[in-house]
């Protein structure tokens, strides 16, 4: 018997908002999304991890860009690529391509054809890695 979305929500705590424990929510959302390979809008994520106001989308990304170091750390696709701006035409916030360039992977124009081609890029290759039907290659 699977949990109803809002007996889920009534579990969660405050020690389930702090920043390490959001990232590791989000990154089990989005790696039980991968195999669907679709990304989301923030909003979506937001809710799937049954965030409460304010702040969620906030929220989200600063648990997108922790997903996104530990990803550069371990040499794996950014699963943040699965989570877009719902009015960025199917593309993340420019925050992505911000710390995706901290992070060394990222080195061109965040809103031309080097952020559409490397966005592409590494969400098939994040949906590819994710997104497998056992999870994830065990490290």
């Amino acid at each position: 018997m699977t949990a109803e979305p809002w007996d889920f929500a009534a579990t969660i705590t405050v020690e389930d908002s702090a920043p390490e424990t959001l990232a590791r929510r989000l990154r089990a959302h989005l790696q039980a999304l991968a195999t669907r390979r679709l990304p989301i809008t923030y909003q979506e994520a937001a809710k799937g991890m049954f965030l409460s106001p304010p702040n969620t989308i906030h929220q989200v990304t600063e648990a997108l860009e922790q997903l996104m170091g530990e990803d550069a750390a371990a040499d794996r696709p950014f699963i943040a690529a699965m989570v877009i701006g719902k009015t960025r035409g199917g593309l993340p916030a420019p925050g992505f391509f911000d710390c995706a360039a901290r992070l060394g992977r990222f080195a061109g124009d965040a809103t031309g054809l080097d952020a559409w081609s490397f966005h592409a890029a590494e969400l098939h290759a994040a949906v590819a890695f994710w997104g497998q039907p056992n999870g994830p290659p065990r490290e």
